[in-house]
């Protein structure tokens, strides 16, 4: 289960993360309040997943999902380039974050 959270917490690194980019500054009211929501929720349950993972794998896992989720929306939702090193960079962390689910 604590896997499942930590999962759910990285989802909520990108969305918050995503959603820094909507908030134009903390300017905009409802992109901000879901922002700071999900940074809230983010911690949270990453706290939670801490009772039972080993800190860093679950703080490795956590920031490496939202690197991978958020490089993944900039190149979709606001065109980010999309070269083939960068690229090749998202899946060197995906395969350190499966590595690391691996031998925990």
């Amino acid at each position: 289960m604590a896997w499942f959270i930590l999962f759910v917490a990285g989802l909520l690194e990108v969305g918050w993360a995503v959603g820094l980019k909507y908030t134009e500054g903390f300017t905009k009211l409802v992109p901000s309040v879901l922002t700071l929501t999900s940074m809230a929720a983010s911690v949270g349950m990453l706290a939670l997943a801490l009772k039972e993972l080993p800190m860093g794998t679950a703080y490795a896992v956590w920031t490496g999902i939202g690197a991978v989720g958020t490089a993944a929306l900039g190149i979709y939702l606001f065109g980010d380039p999309a070269t083939v090193a960068r690229i090749a960079c998202i899946g060197l962390i995906v395969a350190g974050i499966a590595g690391l689910k691996l031998v925990s």
